[in-house]
């Protein structure tokens, strides 16, 4: 028989935490924390993003908002009994707030409160229709002149956007924008989102030839429909383009292609947006009220300009634009960078002939594939979790209830882990000359993702070549073209047939001055980066993804994207705070984000 004790004690301080926050007593729910505690809310209690960070941060948190969310009802998630490690008591719970049903996790040190995550799931009267409440679809018996689904869609198809406006446009139709038009189609908000390319999936099918998730499947599934049980673990993007593709007609998203933005106003008088699309060389006028900028992170690329590059014989292409090895077999290629495309294009150019040199600007974190399987994603997102009864989503709720405050701290002796593991490996790219560094702190790749979005590579197999010299590496900085290659800042002149800038790309809040306006830009300020004060990830610290999938400075302007998890998980926090106003909530927004500009 299960001990319960420490399940009943568990509920027991969460029936205190309740009551406490029903008599409307921020500063003794605050003395409920430890003096360095964390609350992180999604969306639950502050109508955004945010974590507090110790008990006047908390206080002042709930003095602001316990009015109107009228936090409720804490208990152990059923069938979930608290457990214990190393003097830390964590459960899985449940709570409802006047608006609103949610769950999240609690982690109790010393009887008091150490990390609080509170995740909002569900709207009260307008939940998803799943379960219980799923449609009935066809419905049986006789009526005459009924139309059938098929002519429903059609009708939907051919009228929103022209004789009905979308609540809601997504510009953007990859992964990021397809997975919150799912979300919001469940809640019932008309969306259409926009796609330059013809095809959903284009935006994976048009990248250079070897691209693959390096990511593994039990990480990238979408909402309400996971890969299936024979999906190889790492996808290439075909196939991707496929899924998504097949997503979008399943989930019955309005879903426009060959559609582009050309403009986008904001009328604050109205609430609404006026935003000129070019669909499929037609102009249409949209007024939806929410715009969503879900143009990814990999969107808009960072292509730097050098002198003379007019006098250079050969072909520069950004990494976005690389259309793969097969042209360049016996050709001499340079390729500018050395993060994940750099190193991905140096491997295929190498498989197809080609004399390949990577230069290699600044240090690059590396870590080995399955050593990252191993080590950094096994205990949430492996098969061997599955088996052990983890869920997509409790694994996204464990690694959200890490305020990013104190995440590296748990990533540090992972990372440490996989540096002894692969101590080999590591000697090897040295003595080639590799830069290496597992970040400011040695926290890793997970950190670098999320403070800058950049400086790594999860090695595939190109590292082997940089190691045996098959792919030459060269150290430095280019200054200009010449008429046969590139010259680096020491002189050293590189000759190539091909350039291929792999320099990444920009802040999503260029997409802002481009189809909005600048002063919007400057408005919103910085999309992505924690503010940690490492590298490209300057201060204030804000503790959140600067601007993504929450109010922003802008009204009625949101920013979403990542990678297929981020994408995944945080599109149902960003589609309940649309569905919030769509059905006029008060939603009064705790810690809107300060303005940020440093680069």
């Amino acid at each position: 028989m299960l001990d319960t004790t420490l399940t009943t004690e568990t509920q027991n301080f969460l029936d205190d935490f309740s009551q406490v926050l029903a008599a409307g007593d921020a500063h003794k729910a605050a003395e409920m924390f430890l003096e360095d505690s964390y609350w992180r809310d999604l969306v639950a209690m502050t109508w955004n993003i945010k974590t507090v960070e110790g008990r006047e941060e908390i206080e002042a948190m709930l003095q602001s908002q316990l009015t109107h969310a009228k936090p409720a009802k804490f208990e152990v998630q059923a069938g979930e009994p608290a457990t214990e490690d190393a003097g830390v008591t964590t459960a899985w719970i449940t709570f409802e707030t006047a608006q609103g049903r949610g769950w999240g996790l609690i982690r109790l040190k010393d009887g008091k409160i150490w990390t609080l995550l509170t995740a909002l799931q569900e709207l009260k009267g307008h939940e998803e229709p799943q379960g219980h409440g799923r449609p009935m679809g066809a419905e049986h018996g006789a009526e005459k002149d009924r139309k059938t689904w098929q002519e429903e869609r059609e009708h939907e198809a051919a009228t929103l956007g022209y004789e009905r406006q979308p609540y809601t446009v997504i510009i953007g139709g990859g992964q990021g924008g397809i997975a919150l038009g799912a979300r919001l189609r469940q809640l019932g908000v008309p969306t259409i989102i926009i796609e330059k390319n013809d095809r959903p999936g284009d935006s994976w099918r048009k990248r250079y030839k070897s691209l693959c998730l390096h990511d593994p499947v039990w990480y990238d599934h979408l909402p309400y429909i996971k890969f299936p049980d024979n999906w190889p673990v790492f996808a290439p993007k075909d196939k991707i383009g496929d899924w998504l593709e097949m997503y979008t007609k399943v989930m019955e998203l309005n879903y426009w292609t060959r559609s582009e933005v050309t403009s986008a106003r904001f009328d604050a008088d109205s609430g609404t947006w006026t935003v000129k699309v070019n669909r499929d060389g037609g102009e249409v006028t949209l007024h939806p009220t929410q715009l969503v900028l879900a143009t990814g992170m990999s969107g808009k690329a960072n292509i730097p300009e050098f002198p003379d590059q007019n006098k250079f014989q050969g072909t520069i292409q950004h990494s976005s634009q690389h259309d793969g090895p097969d042209a360049w077999e016996g050709k001499k290629c340079v390729v500018i960078g050395s993060n994940n495309s750099a190193h991905d294009i140096c491997a295929a150019l190498w498989e197809h002939g080609a004399d390949v040199t990577m230069l290699q600007r600044s240090s690059t974190h590396i870590v080995r594939s399955d050593t990252l399987m191993e080590i950094g994603l096994g205990a949430l997102y492996s098969q061997e979790a599955v088996d052990a009864g983890m869920t997509t989503e409790k694994a996204d709720m464990i690694f959200a209830s890490l305020p990013y405050r104190i995440l590296h701290e748990f990533q540090i002796p992972l990372y440490q882990q996989m540096r002894e593991r692969d101590t080999a490996f590591y000697q090897g790219l040295e003595k080639a000359g590799f830069q290496l560094d597992f970040g400011d702190d040695d926290s890793g790749l997970f950190m670098k993702y999320l403070r800058r979005g950049s400086g790594y590579y999860i090695d595939v197999g190109a590292s082997q070549l940089i190691i045996d010299g098959q792919v030459k590496l060269v150290q430095g900085q280019m200054r200009a073209y010449s008429e046969t290659g590139v010259i680096l800042e020491d002189g050293t002149e590189l000759d190539a047939d091909l350039v291929v800038l792999a320099t990444g790309y920009g802040s999503m809040n260029g997409w802002a001055a481009d189809l909005i306006s600048q002063s919007v830009a400057d408005k919103v300020g910085k999309v992505w980066g924690l503010g940690s004060e490492t590298t490209k990830d300057p201060g204030p610290w804000e503790g959140e993804q600067r601007n993504m999938w929450k109010p922003t400075q802008q009204q009625n302007l949101w920013f979403h994207g990542g990678n297929l998890h981020q994408s995944r998980h945080y599109s149902l926090y960003l589609a309940l705070q649309i569905k919030a106003r769509q059905e006029g909530l008060d939603t009064p927004v705790y810690g809107l984000q300060d303005v940020h500009h440093t680069a």
